[in-house]
């Protein structure tokens, strides 16, 4: 058995320290560890160590050809359903989609390249807030949820991601960052802000 990867975009600490304050008040629900959360481009359920360089060199590649953009988390939802709510999740700003539909297409066809094998759900961006045992109803949290809009960051990188299933706290995933990839040509990053 392979590594269990994602790549994603990771929020930065201020937006996190922002989503944290507005979710601490509000118990009831086990909301998922805050240095965990990202916004997952593409997931590879089993990579073979061989392949590890390959995908990141690609992935590399990829990232060169995206120039850096901006992103604010705003709106909420639930999978698969409100009715029926497994995850609920922190969305995007609608008119942000674009850049990181380009980068979930490209870094699911460096995956493929790499012989990676990235699974076939449909790309949604968000950001986990929590897991619900699918037989709940999720109108009243998405109506508090919905309220929350973070400050715009700007997306400078991308991050391959190790998932170690029931190695976290409270059994859950632990994950390790493999590698940062920045967006955009070598030459123009003189300027990038350093990223934690």
């Amino acid at each position: 058995m392979g590594h269990r990867m994602f790549v994603a975009v990771l929020p930065p600490k201020e937006v996190r320290e922002q989503l944290e304050a507005f979710l601490e008040p509000r118990p009831g629900l086990a909301w998922t560890n805050p240095s965990q959360w990202h916004l997952t481009l593409t997931f590879c359920p089993d990579v073979d160590d061989w392949r590890l360089d390959e995908f990141t060199e690609r992935l590399a590649a990829v990232a060169r050809k995206h120039d850096p953009f901006r992103l604010r988390l705003s709106g909420a939802g639930a999978f698969p359903s409100v009715e029926r709510a497994k995850v609920l999740w922190a969305g995007i700003e609608q008119a942000e989609h674009r850049p990181l539909h380009a980068l979930a297409a490209g870094t699911r066809s460096a995956a493929n390249a790499a012989g990676c094998a990235p699974d076939g759900a449909r790309f949604r961006p968000h950001l986990t807030l929590a897991r619900l045992g699918g037989r709940d109803d999720a109108t009243a949290w998405l109506r508090i949820l919905d309220t929350f809009g973070s400050s715009e960051w700007r997306v400078g990188e991308i991050a391959l991601i190790d998932s170690f299933l029931g190695e976290g706290p409270r059994g859950r995933a632990r994950h390790e960052v493999v590698a940062r990839l920045p967006l955009g040509p070598e030459d123009d990053r003189w300027w990038d802000p350093p990223t934690d």
